[in-house]
């Protein structure tokens, strides 16, 4: 039983690890904004494995705008849902702020429910007076600059030139004490999932206390095209073994297939 509830846990760790920025890098998306890149409405759409076991769903979507302290933001969620024999069930969510014109985080929420036994947090976090406060603590805390959450890492990692062979180091995930991040780019490669078949680049992320430290086996497939689209994670853990995200569905608010070279259009929903 512990098995079975480290390895549906471990879908959610995996596809959310702790996340960084580059010294001295700006956290913006470079030339187009974030709204640009990741239009409202945006769903990833992934199913999760452990070996030949299917654990359950998971999604990534580009919620809405909102207002957090005079600041316009975008909302990006992650959701969660696991449930392994029938008996270990997990449903989490994650919601980000992020804003619209510097791609810093303002906000940043999760809500577990795992096993029946529920808990949330949450952080108000303040890029221009380098401090964050976590619900439930009465002090303030230090943030790093140019500060992302967990969620903001994957949208703000899509927006990077990548090339095989590289490696950066990333030192502005909210929380310093969880930095450094480093990001080795590993190669291009053709990947098939069932959303399709995509040209992506993969790379191999080292994340302090997350599913993927000190994991020579961990590995991410990002769509190597103008979207940049996650298309599939991979860690492998001892005792539990191979735990697998892979995309099944993109929902594109902008209606066609994906703009890879070589992809099932038929799997791309428009709306």
């Amino acid at each position: 039983m512990r098995v079975a509830a480290l390895a549906a846990a471990a879908l959610t760790v995996i596809a959310l690890p702790v996340s960084g920025q580059a010294d001295g890098a700006s956290s913006g998306t470079g030339s187009l904004g974030p709204l640009d890149r990741f239009p409202i409405g945006e769903t990833l759409l992934f199913d999760g494995k452990w070996g030949l076991v299917r654990l359950g769903r998971a999604s990534m979507e580009v919620v809405g705008i909102d207002t957090i302290r005079g600041e316009p933001t975008v909302n990006f969620r992650f959701r969660m849902n696991a449930s392994l024999l029938g008996v270990v069930h997990f449903s989490n969510r994650f919601d980000s702020w992020v804003g619209i014109d510097d791609f810093m985080s303002r906000r940043f929420t999760q809500e577990f429910d795992e096993m029946g036994s529920r808990r949330t947090t949450a952080y108000e976090i303040f890029p221009d007076s380098g401090i964050f406060w976590e619900q439930g603590v009465d002090t303030a805390q230090a943030s790093s600059e140019n500060p992302l959450d967990d969620t903001a890492f994957f949208y703000w990692i899509r927006s990077l030139e990548l090339e095989p062979g590289e490696r950066h180091e990333f030192n502005n995930y909210f929380r310093p004490d969880r930095n450094p991040v480093v990001i080795e780019v590993i190669k291009r490669d053709t990947i098939d999932v069932p959303a399709g078949r995509f040209p992506t680049i993969m790379i191999h992320p080292i994340i302090k206390g997350g599913m993927f430290a000190d994991n020579k086996d961990g590995r991410v497939w990002i769509s190597d095209d103008e979207r940049r689209l996650i298309v599939q994670m991979k860690t492998k853990l001892p005792v539990i073994g191979t735990i697998t995200m892979r995309l099944i569905e993109v929902i594109d608010p902008r209606g066609g297939a994906t703009s890879t070279e070589v992809t099932n259009a038929d799997k791309v929903r428009q709306r």
